[in-house]
């Protein structure tokens, strides 16, 4: 398994595309982090409110992220893909502007909260194998990964940033201006992403499910795609549940409350920008191998949660699960724009959204039953197995040992100009 550093990230700053798809992306998430925090405290402040209420403004936009990702990629394949990522924040920024209007007017019904958080759902299920698909048509294919690992590092920065200020922003202008604000960050995106101008895709004859179809064989006909695929799904459902239910609820009986369990999610929202900005410069042979190996991780902050183990070591134990998160997602997608035929990447990349998050919902509705029956630290301790099992199967593929990284073919230069090479290089010797 070879490993090397690279550098050359200043070509792609000098790219007008790339900086356009890196500011449009970094502008909206710092506007998600607002909303994060925005939408809640906006739900809760209503007149009547509880938690009831908040679970199924949530779970209507989470569900319609699971259940439109698959028509999203098949979009995304038949028209062009930022014309598409344009439409989708358009659509957001209705959502979250029809949201901020309610909360500032006071007037709320759950009706119409449900159906506006539905559209920003449906929004983010358009977007996401939009974006997978458009990378590679932005940027050379030997800078893949240097271009995902900078985009995930701008995007998880602003991410912390937003997620940061947001409660001073919530409690200085109002819930209800914080989501304006998220509705003003889909607007500027729209707008930059709308500079890209990417062509428009050939016009299909073939039927939605024939499309469908066809990108499931192109996602089931690769081992390596699958096995790590149904390796997410697990490591995911554990995850959420741990971050979700399972860790704050530790954090409440052994380690003092929210505030020790806010240093500790901080310190996963650093290893993941120090893991994008590690996987910008590390090269790998085998990207794959690599990505299930950097898993293993992710059970480290679960097993010392279940022990209740001192804060520092849970929170440095975060942080590592943060880097390895984020080299795991890096070198993933990088490898899916190399090995997937770029017609079909967008419904591929939807199977794989679709599959790795398919048991999230499970996992942390399982959580909190589990949790009250054999106790928070048992429960912790069998997610962290759950890593290390799924982690283990997916090494056992011959598939995901033996992918190696595929380079572009590199161009033959010509008689005449090997000599023009040959000539200017003796008068640079001379």
């Amino acid at each position: 398994m070879t490993v090397t550093i690279t550098s050359g990230k200043s070509a792609l700053w000098r790219d007008r595309r790339f900086v356009l798809l890196v500011s449009a992306r970094t502008i909206s998430v710092l506007g998600n982090g607002f909303a994060r925090v925005a939408l809640a405290f906006a739900v809760l402040a209503l007149p009547g409110a509880g938690p009831g209420r908040l679970s199924l403004v949530l779970a209507c936009q989470a569900v319609p992220q699971l259940a439109f990702i698959l028509a999203g990629g098949v979009i995304a394949d038949r028209m062009s893909r930022s014309r598409l990522m344009v439409i989708a924040d358009g659509a957001g920024a209705v959502a979250y502007a029809g949201l901020a209007a309610m909360t500032l007017s006071g007037h709320a019904p759950l009706p119409g909260m449900c159906a506006l958080a539905v559209i920003a759902g449906v929004a983010t299920a358009l977007f996401a194998p939009a974006l997978d698909g458009v990378v590679p048509l932005v940027v050379p294919t030997e800078r893949l990964q240097q271009a995902n690992g900078l985009l995930r590092m701008s995007t998880n920065t602003c991410l912390c940033l937003g997620l940061a200020l947001s409660g001073l922003v919530v409690a200085w202008v109002g819930a209800g201006w914080a989501l304006a604000l998220n509705a003003l960050s889909f607007v500027v995106s729209a707008a930059l992403t709308g500079r890209l101008r990417l062509p428009a895709r050939p016009t299909k004859a073939s039927s939605v499910g024939a499309d469908l179809r066809q990108g499931w064989r192109e996602f089931a006909s690769r081992q390596w795609l699958w096995v790590v695929v149904v390796q997410c799904t697990a490591v995911v459902a554990v995850f959420n549940a741990t971050v979700g239910v399972l860790g704050p609820l530790a954090a409440q009986q052994h380690l003092g409350g929210a505030r020790s369990w806010s240093v500790i999610v901080a310190a996963q929202a650093l290893g993941a920008i120090a893991g994008a900005g590690l996987a910008v410069r590390v090269r790998v042979g085998r990207p794959v191998l690599v990505a299930v190996l950097a898993t293993f991780p992710v059970a480290l902050p679960m097993v010392f949660l279940s022990v209740s183990a001192p804060v520092w070591l849970i929170a440095a134990a975060m942080f590592c699960a943060g880097v390895a998160g984020d080299v795991f997602n890096v070198l993933w997608a990088s490898t899916l724009q190399r090995e997937i035929p770029e017609q079909m990447l967008s419904r591929v990349s939807s199977y794989d959204l679709f599959g790795s998050l398919a048991f999230a919902p499970i996992g942390l509705l399982a959580a909190g039953p589990i949790a009250q029956a054999v106790g928070s630290g048992t429960a912790l301790a069998g997610c962290a197995g759950v890593v290390v099992l799924a982690t283990v199967a997916a090494l056992s593929s011959p598939g995901v040992r033996a992918l190696r990284r595929t380079e572009p073919p590199q161009p033959v230069p010509s008689a005449t100009a090997s000599s023009q090479a040959d000539e200017e290089g003796a008068v640079r010797r001379g």
